[in-house]
């Protein structure tokens, strides 16, 4: 896991040199008019999609929907989706529904896209067009460099598909590499929350998919239960069960919804629970008890990849000082082959 971490600036790198390739594909199979999007995917891949979920429609304007794999291998519902780009995501490109489900969206009138790292892989086949994430082999059981390179595909393919950048990329790949290069602050925060057994992660917006995956890292890599909640859902009942004895994650970027993280931490604190925040050295989570620090100025679309590192290093850190092999997570497999 921690080599795997390390190799993401790289792996970022070479799909951003693609960018020409990736929207010539798309094009090919871009709807007109395009009436909207609709994303396959399960575990890491579904966070990943989430985060799709918001770059796509902010780029593009038209609405974004997560698909319910169920309806179509259980119940047998083939949607009406002429117009549509159907988006089916797999770090593996194996495991069954997402292929099964990509294929019912097609005959429903859908065009096809996959992401995947296998070309090779059930995905792949069963859609128009591919794009490799190029992630390499990744041999640990948490989704790191795979994951990162899922998201920087969806904002590769919004900025193809939309009118509008999704930001200045070769200073993500600077940042990112600022990043792996420091983990003190991940390492520092593990210590505080090792006995920590009750856990909260929390992110609005572009960053409410990293609280999500934060918390399934943080999960299937210690065995703590951890959930990632936006600020809002919180405040509508979760935040009853903070207290002295909860340790909370907040995501937080300079943008329109920092102020919502910076309101949730101050809530948390004032009823006892102690904050971690992963933000810019002197950002918008004053009440934070700790800090796990991202370099500064990265765009506020780019800036869930760094800020994903962040959230690999505690997990990893958080395994290794409660004496759990991160690489290979107890009960779990790499490729978890739901139907």
């Amino acid at each position: 896991m921690a080599a795997e971490i390390a190799e993401q600036p790289a792996v970022i790198a070479r799909l951003v040199a693609r960018s020409s390739d990736i929207a010539a594909a798309v094009a090919a199979v871009r709807p007109d008019p395009l009436r909207g999007f609709v994303l396959v995917a399960r575990g890491s891949s579904d966070h990943a999609a989430v985060y799709g979920r918001y770059v796509l429609e902010y780029a593009t304007g038209v609405p974004v929907a997560l698909a319910a794999p169920s309806l179509q291998t259980r119940y047998g519902v083939v949607p009406r989706l002429d117009g549509f780009l159907a988006i089916g995501v797999s770090q593996s490109g194996r495991t069954p529904e997402v292929a099964a489900t990509m294929e019912v969206l097609q005959a429903g009138g859908a065009r096809t896209i996959g992401l995947c790292n296998d070309v090779g892989s059930p995905l792949a086949e069963a859609c128009e067009v591919v794009v490799p994430l190029g992630a390499g082999p990744e041999r640990a059981v948490p989704a790191t460099k795979t994951f990162t390179a899922t998201l920087a595909a969806f904002a590769l393919l919004a900025q193809a598909l939309g009118d509008r950048s999704t930001g200045d990329w070769p200073r993500l790949v600077d940042a990112l590499a600022v990043a792996v290069d420091d983990d003190t602050g991940a390492r520092t925060a593990a210590a505080l929350l090792v006995g920590a057994q009750r856990l909260l992660q929390v992110g609005r917006a572009f960053l409410y998919p990293v609280a999500l995956e934060a918390g399934l890292k943080i999960t299937e890599t210690t065995g703590v239960a951890t959930n990632g909640y936006s600020p809002h859902d919180l405040r509508h009942g979760p935040i009853a069960v903070a207290d002295a004895g909860v340790h909370a994650v907040c995501f937080s970027s300079p943008g329109p919804v920092a102020a919502d993280v910076e309101r949730a931490a101050a809530d948390l604190t004032a009823r006892g629970a102690r904050v971690v925040a992963v933000a810019e050295r002197g950002g918008d989570v004053p009440a934070a008890s700790a800090l796990i620090a991202v370099p500064s100025g990265t765009d506020e679309l780019l800036a869930p990849l760094v800020h994903s590192v962040r959230a690999q290093q505690l997990a990893l850190h958080l395994a290794q000082a409660r004496g759990v092999d991160p690489d290979r997570p107890f009960g779990l497999t790499k490729v978890t082959a739901t139907e």
